[in-house]
């Protein structure tokens, strides 16, 4: 796909208008973009993510499943998250448990090395307690109702 840029035409104004977060990634995983709508999601200003591994959003007790992935991405050039929408869980800088969906886009350098991922993510953290909660429900009810037996 090929673009062209009208004059004048600015990136930058483009990724803060967006309403999703945007979060750009160099290879070795250091936050190089971090847009209004990520400031807002996961708390933390761009002064404070900026230079900052990933580690900032992601748990814990998921990083070495994180870096295994994005590692082998930067190694083949590859995602499969292109396309797919990767649902994970997050952490705000509050310290509180966040659900996020996001899609990633490769950048390459002119010999096809990866040099950064971009992220634009969401917050589902309300839709997916809201469906947990249904899902418990019903659930419920389910388990309420008997079968009757045929005569």
């Amino acid at each position: 796909m090929h673009a062209t840029t009208p004059p004048g035409f600015d990136y930058q104004q483009l990724v803060g208008a967006i309403s999703d977060a945007v979060v750009v990634a160099d290879a070795s995983g250091k936050i190089i973009v971090w847009n209004g709508a990520a400031e807002r999601m996961f708390g933390h200003s761009a002064a404070q993510a900026l230079g900052q591994s990933l580690d900032l959003i992601t748990p814990e007790r998921l990083r070495a499943r994180h870096w295994a992935g994005y590692y082998q991405s930067m190694a083949t050039g590859t995602t499969r998250y292109g396309s797919t929408l990767l649902k994970v869980p997050a952490v705000h800088q509050d310290g509180r448990a966040m659900s996020i969906a996001f899609t990633v886009a490769m950048l390459k350098t002119a010999d096809q090395k990866v040099s950064a991922i971009v992220a634009v993510i969401r917050d589902e953290t309300a839709r997916f307690a809201e469906e947990r909660s249904l899902r418990q429900q019903l659930a419920e009810l389910q388990a309420q109702v008997k079968p009757t037996a045929a005569p």
